[in-house]
């Protein structure tokens, strides 16, 4: 079965409720500041484990893996075995806590610039296909490319993943231009649906950037210029920072109130970003309930 197909069919029943923050609730847990979080996946899988579980539990139909940076270059001081070891863990990890929810298995961005010249296309596509295999091989239900600027490294990032079969979203971040709908890089998503569309992604998405109330256009934008399942995780809204902490205003009722106005935009796949915790989850399934989704 294709990657499409299989996206259709979980979509079967209408939308379907997303997890929360991954990297805030593990702060919380004790993770601390300047720590890549995916490495919990080997020296504290019990925390790790506790987010999944709290998102299943609170009605994430899919939940995410903790593999966000596990790639060669975002984690340079890394092996390949060691990364190798975090992405398969995050997988097993999730799959091992939510039951019946699907897995969707995280790559992020490098952090590198390829126009820069910091970084090869070749150490790119080496690092995403490297961690696109192991997440694969550990099972992942399909696999996430997401919070990408620039459209030619996640054109990358979903070549490698396309290799391994997998159906594959790949998911942007809107934070940038006069109406915070473009991406750092200036990439608009009319311009990223439509080269993600044409180079085989099964979904385009947004995601982290911006708050609930300003991704309702974006979604609209998203949908209608690809009209592929869309893929849709603000942050809590906008962050405020006191000292070494971070934190978010928006209320999870505030989020889920637009439930229904994402769903006409388009979305089919819709969760918090960062900020956002199981009481935002538990919010929009209460949502779906008082307005279901069309089929």
């Amino acid at each position: 079965m294709s990657g499409t197909s299989k996206l259709s069919e979980w979509l079967l029943d209408g939308l379907l409720i997303t997890d929360g923050a991954w990297g805030t609730q593990l702060q919380q847990r004790g993770l601390p500041p300047g720590t890549t979080p995916d490495s919990w996946n080997l020296t504290h899988p019990d925390q790790v484990e506790a987010v999944a579980r709290a998102y299943a539990e609170a009605g994430s139909q899919v939940v995410l893996t903790n593999t966000f940076r596990a790639n060669a270059i975002a984690m340079k001081d890394s092996s390949a075995a060691d990364l190798d070891a975090i992405n398969r863990a995050g997988v097993a990890i999730s799959k091992r806590a939510t039951g019946k929810a699907l897995v969707f298995a995280s790559i992020g961005p490098t952090g590198k610039i390829l126009v820069s010249g910091e970084v090869s296309r070749e150490e790119m596509e080496a690092a995403f296909a490297a961690q696109a295999a192991s997440l694969a091989a550990a099972g992942a239900d399909a696999l996430l490319v997401e919070t990408m600027s620039d459209i030619d490294e996640a054109l990358l990032a979903l070549e490698a993943a396309r290799h391994t079969g997998l159906p594959v979203i790949v998911s942007f971040a809107f934070d940038s231009g006069k109406n915070k709908d473009r991406t750092m890089m200036g990439a608009t998503p009319e311009a990223v649906a439509v080269a993600m569309a044409e180079a085989g992604a099964d979904a385009v998405g947004a995601n982290c950037g911006v708050g609930v109330e300003h991704v309702v256009p974006i979604c609209h934008r998203l949908r209608a210029a690809a009209n592929l399942p869309v893929w849709i995780k603000p942050n809590a809204g906008l962050p405020t920072i006191e000292g070494t902490a971070i934190h978010y205003g928006t209320s999870a009722e505030f989020f889920a109130s637009h439930y229904k106005a994402l769903c006409e935009a388009g979305a089919t796949f819709l969760g918090g970003c960062c900020g956002s915790t199981p009481d935002f989850i538990r919010a929009l399934v209460d949502a779906r309930r008082a307005c279901p989704s069309p089929k």
